[in-house]
């Protein structure tokens, strides 16, 4: 695992495109930050501020529209620096909203620049796997998930010192563009256009379930992070000092699985490692439910882990490669179903709680995640021969 990494942090147009995974978690982990302190300031309810989120799958929908004008356009290398400078901004402007209505326009401009930055990013990788007949997707990923921790990390370590969320963005921000214009020699390098312009058409049963189990696996993610400490607090008593533990237990799972996802993907098979991904993570949604002690329930948010981390590195493998799809379109179908559940799937397991309990609310999750293996299964997008990349050491021609 080690010296595959390696070499693909060495492999600089490859690392260059997997920094802006990183770059919109390190983002992300900021405003996720910064949520408490908004909803006081601009006096929300629960209700209205879980209202008021969902203008960002909202955008996210815009961008799918808008994809077809501004990336047959735009080249992709254009895009992904110009896109990622303004989800930037975007976040400092919902970090600093003065008001409902700025951070109502932040939230939607957040869901359509983070729609079009996600595809531009995941088609370069894509484009990059086959240049080099290596695979870069599960360690690109992999790269959001060790964002997010060290901005987390942070952003705790920000407020520990009385650094507040407005200066703690801006600081982030100028890191982030700061990385990016240094990079820019190696996004730029990508002037093709990949979008035809056409109309995104109406998905057929197949594109749909691999939506279908994005979506899952993303509101396993979003429930995981914005549940997981409130239920080992409330639900099971646990102490103030473990109750991060399930998230942190899920998030190194998470990285793990996926640093080892390019090797484990071409032996294993694509199929078998969402069927086999997605029951482990069903597995583990069932052990958080009956969960009688906090140990338990770690083991179970862990084990969510393992099973999330290699599915959706696939899924856009796989969106990206349907005969009569454009990887845009195709691209777009497994973005959508991915931010709808990340960003509505934890509502509806508030939903849940309030009206029952939070562990009835992760036995939802994991009848989800039973829906999504049957998905999988039955999926003929998703296949078990093995792929045309492998995960040998890079050539010193590639670095």
């Amino acid at each position: 695992m080690f010296t595959n990494t390696i070499s693909f942090i060495k492999h600089k147009p490859a690392f260059a495109v997997g920094f802006l995974f990183a770059a919109a978690s390190l983002m992300l982990g900021i405003w996720v930050a910064a949520i408490p302190a908004i909803k006081e300031r601009l006096h929300f309810s629960d209700s209205q501020l879980g209202l008021s989120l969902l203008l960002a799958p909202a955008g996210a929908l815009t961008g799918v529209y808008l994809s077809t004008k501004i990336l047959s356009r735009v080249t992709v290398g254009n895009w992904m620096l110009i896109g990622q400078i303004i989800f930037c901004l975007v976040v400092i402007m919902e970090v600093t909203a003065p008001s409902r209505i700025v951070l109502w326009i932040a939230l939607y401009l957040h869901g359509i620049t983070g729609f079009l930055n996600g595809v531009s990013v995941n088609a370069v990788v894509d484009m990059l796997e086959k240049k080099y007949n290596r695979r870069f997707m599960s360690r690109s990923h992999a790269l959001y998930s060790v964002g997010g921790g060290i901005s987390a990390g942070l952003a705790s370590l920000f407020f520990s010192i009385n650094i507040g969320s407005y200066l703690q963005v801006v600081i982030m921000a100028a890191c982030v563009i700061l990385i990016i214009f240094f990079s820019r020699k190696y996004l730029l390098a990508h002037q093709t256009i990949i979008h035809s312009g056409s109309s995104l058409r109406f998905p057929s049963l197949s594109i749909l379930g691999i939506s279908f189990i994005c979506l899952v696996i993303f509101m396993a993610e979003g429930c995981v992070a914005d549940w997981s400490a409130i239920y080992l607090k409330e639900s099971l008593a646990s102490p103030k000092e473990m109750i991060s533990l399930g998230f942190a237990g899920f998030s190194i799972a998470m990285t793990i699985g996926r640093l080892n996802g390019d090797q484990l993907i071409p032996k294993i098979g694509s199929k078998r490692i969402v069927v086999a991904g997605s029951l482990l993570a069903a597995l583990g949604f069932l052990i958080v439910s009956f969960s009688v002690n906090a140990i338990m329930a770690i083991a179970g948010f862990v084990f969510v882990g393992f099973g999330c981390s290699c599915i959706v590195p696939v899924l856009f493998s796989a969106s990206a490669n349907i005969k009569g799809v454009s990887p845009v379109q195709g691209f777009a179908m497994v973005t959508t179903g991915g931010l709808i559940g990340f960003l509505a799937g934890p509502s509806v397991i508030g939903l849940i709680s309030e009206a029952i309990d939070l562990s009835t609310g992760f036995a939802f999750v994991f009848l989800m995640a039973l829906l999504a293996t049957l998905t999988a299964w039955l999926n003929k997008y998703l296949q078990n021969k093995k792929d045309r990349t492998t995960d040998v050491n890079y050539n010193e021609q590639f670095l």
